[in-house]
């Protein structure tokens, strides 16, 4: 078996486990296995890619493995890995096994909150490791479904109309997928659907890539928050369990970026050339839109969701200047943002598990009430706004120097719009801060809440840490990403 089909294979055992679970003690069980078989799997594939890495096979696709799924139509189960991939891999393990933690105590129907929560996981790592097109959109749908029953179920406030918006909206992403897909093959004339086989073939005609490039990117850029595709996102991130919104926004959206990276402008490279200017106006619109948007939130969720399509925006900002330096800083994104964003949202269900609100309005005083939960508040924003030593600050300094490396006026105007967002996430991070940790409690029953309990505690620490490790260690993973970005870029 290939070493890559253990992350299909480990959920795939899970979901049998948890069928077969008969307590909440057997599920976490089955569970905290599960999710600690995922990290070790993806630390010990990293560790073996720097391995190979050293030995000088650097940029290129390993442990690849194809078999054919339904010949009729050339649908094969291919699978590889490359520097960008294995990164966003350790990404969803961690962020898997610290939503484990984050949900330790969820009621009600807890086996079937789980059963869809690692179906949405299998997706996800299935989506990553897969090399063929076909594949990569069966995963992709696979992590989309059950979006709809997680929110709609477990969620809170607008939990039906947020579930519901946001499926028919990522469906309909889907649906311009899919047939931006079955161009690209056709297109190509390829005898598979392998990305690999039909980037070797370089046969897609200028005039179709034109066509098929707006369809793939906008398909993938709904998942990736684009503006003006972007409003289930808000409603989606505020309805969902905090598990949810951890990997929602730590993961999932990150297929948005992924996709266009690895299908959309990999494929179509001299369409990504032409058009791209159009998708960058886009994405800079949602980069200082997000920024804005957040300001005016009076819900903590409100306001991380709106940070979330700001900084989701930064990443396809950054693939598009189609540069190495830029597309490097973008995928540092995807890994800063899920860890920060997973982080956020890990903290924010606690204080609303406690407090029973996330009204900015009404709270006030948590550094005396719970200085564990506060402190950790803290850091996530520091490292939200930039602040050197945590990952924002390697990320965005990354995005931006490869931004600026275009010299025409038009890409320059942009990068310096979309460095506006950096002194507006300041502005809400540090008023938020400022206003519901310190001054003084006004609601007495506050006052007997309790700080952050074992399980709780183990999901943030691990979080901070990858946070702190990634802003003061960068150098070893810029560079294993860096390497694999080169074969993307013309």
């Amino acid at each position: 078996m290939n070493i890559l089909s253990i992350f299909v294979l480990i959920p795939l055992l899970m979901l049998l486990g948890l069928w077969l679970s008969r307590n909440v003690r057997q599920i976490r069980t089955v569970m905290v296995t599960g999710a600690s078989a995922l990290l070790l799997s993806a630390i010990c594939l990293t560790i073996a890619y720097l391995h190979a890495r050293a030995a000088g096979e650097t940029g290129t696709m390993l442990f690849c493995a194809d078999m054919p799924w339904y010949p009729a139509l050339n649908i094969h189960y291919s699978v590889g890995v490359d520097g960008i991939s294995i990164a966003i891999l350790l990404l969803s393990a961690i962020i898997v096994f610290t939503g484990t933690f984050a949900s330790w105590r969820l009621q009600p129907l807890t086996k079937e909150y789980f059963l869809w929560f690692t179906l949405l996981s299998l997706g996800v790592f299935g989506f990553f490791i897969s090399t063929d097109l076909f594949t990569m959109f069966m995963f992709y749908e696979v992590a989309l479904i059950p979006m709809y029953l997680l929110i709609g179920v477990w969620g809170s406030g607008r939990k039906e109309y947020s579930a519901m918006k946001l499926t028919l909206m990522l469906m309909g992403g889907s649906a311009f997928l899919l047939i931006g897909i079955l161009g690209i093959y056709y297109g190509a004339g390829a005898t598979s659907m392998n990305i690999l086989d039909i980037a070797a073939l370089h046969n897609i005609p200028i005039e179709q890539q034109r066509i098929w490039f707006p369809l793939t990117f906008l398909g993938f850029g709904v998942l990736g928050a684009l503006f003006p595709f972007h409003t289930w996102s808000p409603d989606g991130h505020a309805s969902a369990p905090t598990a949810v919104s951890m990997l929602h926004a730590g993961v999932l959206m990150k297929l948005g970026g992924y996709g266009c990276f690895r299908i959309a402008m990999y494929l179509m490279p001299e369409a990504a050339q032409e058009l791209g200017w159009i998708f960058l106006i886009l994405t800079g619109i949602s980069v200082v839109y997000g920024a804005f948007s957040a300001c005016v939130q009076t819900d903590l969720k409100y306001i991380n969701a709106y940070s979330s399509v700001s900084h989701c925006g930064l990443v396809l900002f950054a693939l598009l200047m189609m540069n190495q330096t830029a597309c490097t800083g973008a995928v540092l994104q995807m890994l800063s943002h899920g860890l920060m964003t997973a982080l956020f949202f890990a903290l924010i269900g606690m204080i609303y598990g406690r407090t029973h609100t996330r009204d900015i309005r009404e709270l006030s005083g948590l550094m005396k009430i719970m200085p564990f939960l506060a402190v950790c508040y803290v850091i996530a924003g520091l490292a939200n706004l930039g602040l050197p030593g945590l990952s924002g600050f390697v990320a965005e300094m990354t995005i931006f120097n490869g931004a600026f490396q275009h010299t025409d006026v038009f890409h320059r105007t942009w990068t310096i719009i979309a460095c506006t967002s950096i002194v507006t996430t300041a502005v809400y991070i540090l008023r938020l801060v400022g206003k519901i940790l310190y001054g003084t409690c006004t609601n007495k029953h506050h006052l007997t809440l309790t700080d952050a309990t074992w399980d709780e505690r183990t999901a943030v620490i691990i979080l901070i840490v990858c946070v702190a490790c990634l802003g003061m260690a960068p150098l070893w993973i810029s560079t294993m990403i860096g390497e694999s970005v080169v074969k993307f870029i013309i």
